[in-house]
């Protein structure tokens, strides 16, 4: 039985609902690679409005959605059966282009206490704001242990003030809400989120060249004296060990699978692109097509055991590890099976080819996704 078959009749009805904004997506695919930060041309994308209503919770929605659309916040395996769909009859570039809450949402669902949630989520209806979540550094890349970012005690309230720089976070100059993390100390236990909102005094975002997937206009963000309210610290309701980074591992968690599958839905748009080219009849895609539906299935299986075990790391790394390789190989194939200088002749599928090399280094790069399956693989083997 295929993983498409092993889907609930929901899911399969979410699936359709996907593969029919898609569509909408596509459209948009080469002029949003021309010119990402044109806000208008986004906004009356009915395919992201639609994707903006799907991904909010249901008592957040200022429209209705299909009820089917309840499957993409409701679970991992929902957001990884859409966004396959979404990138492989679409554009994950336009995909990337969404006003939704992404991985702030995912952090804020894990760290918020109910008032934070209930302000954030409006602040998302009331504005469709782009959203950002600033956790990496310049210096220090995906180590989060030795972020520099820092909470310093503000003498003139019970807050804080924030210092410090982030780099390559999406919407980092559009992003109107979103959270960032610093330490207040030197240990990990000191690793804090903060709800964030623009504008705000001393903070500034700029967007940084992208050579591919240009609709996520990552940038670079910088903190200076940035006042924080207390009111504006996440997990404070929480132990002390689940205050910081354990709610970022388990938006990782989520967001590595959506990455996985958006890298997945692209290796599908280049197979069928290049097969469209050389008609029904050619054979040369059937390698490349099982390995493809191969790796749909096994992104199925990691997300229905995400949403059982959301603390796993291990499986969301092996997973997005595995799919941002092979869009990799996808990309070598196309330009194989089109001849040299192919790419010039067919700008949407050079466009794919750029975008995907991106996913390698987003939330989590493919040699720190090694070292976290590493890690964890050791003591599963030993328990074994």
């Amino acid at each position: 039985m295929s993983a498409v078959e092993d889907l609930a009749p929901a899911m399969l009805e979410f699936r359709e609902l996907s593969r029919a904004l898609a569509i909408d997506l596509r459209r948009e695919a080469l002029a949003v690679d021309a010119d990402p930060f044109d806000s208008d041309r986004l906004r009356n994308c009915e395919a992201l409005e639609l994707l903006r209503e799907m991904s909010m919770p249901a008592a957040y929605r200022t429209r209705e959605v299909p009820s089917c659309a309840d499957e993409f916040s409701g679970s991992a395996l929902g957001r990884v059966v859409a966004n396959i769909e979404l990138a492989a009859g679409g554009d994950v570039s336009v995909l990337n282009a969404s006003a939704t809450p992404s991985l702030a949402g995912l952090a804020i669902d894990a760290l918020a206490d109910d008032k934070q949630k209930d302000r954030f989520y409006r602040d998302m209806a009331e504005q469709r704001a782009w959203t950002f979540f600033g956790m990496t550094e310049p210096d220090h890349g995906s180590d989060a242990t030795a972020m520099e970012t820092r909470l310093d005690p503000d003498p003139n309230s019970d807050g804080f003030l924030l210092n410090g720089t982030k780099r390559y976070v999406a919407n980092a100059e559009r992003g109107a809400l979103g959270v960032v993390f610093a330490r207040t100390g030197r240990t990990p236990l000191s690793i804090r989120a903060v709800i964030l909102r623009r504008p705000s005094p001393g903070f500034t975002g700029t967007p940084l060249p992208m050579t591919g997937l240009r609709g996520a206009c990552i940038g670079h963000m910088e903190f200076d004296n940035t006042p924080i309210e207390l009111e504006q610290l996440l997990g404070q309701h929480l132990p002390a060990s689940r205050r910081g980074l354990w709610g970022a591992m388990r938006a990782f968690n989520v967001i590595r699978l959506q990455i996985a599958a958006q890298a997945l839905g692209a290796a599908f748009a280049i197979r069928d692109y290049v097969r469209e080219q050389h008609g029904p009849a050619w054979s040369g895609h059937e390698l490349l097509s099982a390995r493809l539906e191969a790796a749909r299935a096994l992104l199925h299986r990691t997300a229905s055991h995400v949403d059982q075990s959301p603390d796993d790391r291990l499986a969301p790394s092996i997973a997005k590890l595995h799919t941002t390789e092979l869009a990799q190989e996808a990309n070598r194939w196309a330009e194989a099976a089109l001849g040299p200088g192919s790419l010039l002749e067919h700008p949407l599928l050079e466009k794919w080819c750029r975008d995907v090399c991106a996913f390698e280094f987003m939330d989590g790069t493919s040699n720190i996704l090694r070292l976290t399956i590493a890690s964890d693989a050791e003591p599963a083997q030993a328990r074994s």
